[in-house]
């Protein structure tokens, strides 16, 4: 039996911006290397690889990934990703579903892996602003992005800082592993938003691979938190939030009898 499932999105979404820390700048003949082998998050089955080669403030950045979802309103789904920053450096676990509805949102993952410092958009612009900018997301379940462009302070300081993660967003309605209501419920982003369309698929600490390791350390993948629940975290400059108006959206999950 086939069941269609109705997202409501929006062309653009910061999904989070947090303040910059005082963290040292990279110094212009700076090289360094990051990688990551990214983790699955609410129900994922798809698999992730990223590295970021750095010279200078120039990030050269290739990302596969494998297995997502693949439909959104009759076409490839949109996936958006983030180099996300400047918290604890670490994935967010089963055990930071705060209201245990069976999905680990955005904001109760951002105490562990912070706001949005580059977007890692096809083409185009890599800031924050970009944040749900649909048309330079990742199309359908498995794609690469490669490119290189100017790295801004907060990145930086995070890659400096061993809490850079790399976070890719976008739920299979299929392999969530929550009700199609739960799937679809108003985002913890923006309420004209499904939870299950914003929330973290996959991710990955961007650890060091030469030179020296930076000083906050490095996990890759998924970390194994110990804590019951998201000590929400008041982020320096706040969670900032913004939509335009948009279009109806449509994912289709296939069930075969």
């Amino acid at each position: 039996m086939n069941k269609k499932m109705r997202l409501l999105a929006v062309p653009t979404l910061a999904l989070g911006v947090v303040a910059m820390a005082g963290a040292p700048a990279m110094a212009a003949d700076h090289a360094e290397s990051y990688s990551s082998t990214l983790g699955q998050l609410n129900g994922t089955t798809g698999t992730g690889t990223v590295t970021v080669d750095v010279e200078g403030t120039t990030a050269t950045v290739n990302l596969q990934v494998n297995g997502l979802a693949e439909t959104f309103m009759d076409g490839p789904y949109p996936h958006v990703q983030h180099i996300h920053g400047l918290a604890m450096g670490t994935c967010p676990t089963s055990a930071d579903d705060a209201n245990a509805d069976g999905i680990v949102s955005v904001t109760e993952g951002a105490g562990k892996y912070g706001g949005i410092q580059s977007t890692l958009t096809t083409s185009g612009a890599t800031g924050p602003e970009e944040g749900l900018n649909l048309a330079l997301g990742g199309q359908g379940g498995s794609y690469n992005i490669s490119r290189s462009f100017e790295i801004n302070q907060g990145t930086q300081d995070a890659l400096e800082a061993g809490t850079a993660v790399v976070v890719v967003h976008g739920l299979d309605p299929a392999t969530a592993g929550v009700s199609e209501e739960v799937f679809n419920s108003p985002s913890d982003l923006d309420p004209k938003l499904p939870l299950g369309a914003t929330s973290p698929a996959l991710c990955g600490n961007l650890a060091a691979q030469m030179g020296e390791m930076p000083s906050g350390g490095a996990d890759t993948g998924v970390a194994q938190d110990t804590n019951n629940g998201l000590g929400m975290y008041a982020l320096a400059g706040g969670l900032v939030l913004a939509a335009a108006a948009g279009g109806t959206y449509v994912v289709r999950r296939q069930n075969s009898n």
